[in-house]
């Protein structure tokens, strides 16, 4: 499993080290450059699925009348599909960014760890699952 350093206050990533205020705590880091090719992976997958999804919306064919309504709805349904593609896509370029500064695993709500479980999940996390839940709440209400 990918560990991280705990420098006293905050959680970091990087090579693995030993933290240099507390010698007694044996503390290692999460690799980056093994997360960075992991969310290059993912982030060729998400590019990959989306150009075959736009692909077949260009080779769609013009619907007849009868056929009009069947076709809308599986062009919508496309679409949809490339829009969430889309914002997976973002969501992997901003931890891909995090990873390169190497605060990747470290949550930008509140600067705790994130579970190494939900990035093995979801590797584009950026967001403890605590703050991520409330950010969640907050958009629902129209608060953010």
């Amino acid at each position: 499993m990918k560990n991280m350093v705990y420098s006293g206050t905050t959680w970091h990533t990087g090579a693995r080290q030993n933290v240099g205020r507390d010698t007694s705590m044996e503390a290692t880091v999460i690799d980056s450059q093994t997360e960075i090719e992991r969310l290059q992976e993912t982030r060729q997958e998400v590019v990959e699925k989306m150009q075959n999804l736009k692909e077949e919306l260009r080779s769609m064919a013009e619907p007849s009348a009868d056929e009009a309504d069947l076709d809308a709805y599986e062009r919508e349904k496309t679409w949809a599909l490339v829009q969430r593609l889309q914002s997976k896509l973002e969501s992997v370029d901003r931890a891909l960014a995090l990873a390169e500064k190497g605060t990747y695993g470290i949550c930008t709500s509140c600067g705790e760890r994130i579970d190494p479980a939900r990035l093995e999940i979801l590797p584009e996390a950026t967001m403890c699952l605590e703050c991520q839940r409330q950010f969640e709440r907050q958009s629902r209400r129209g608060r953010i």
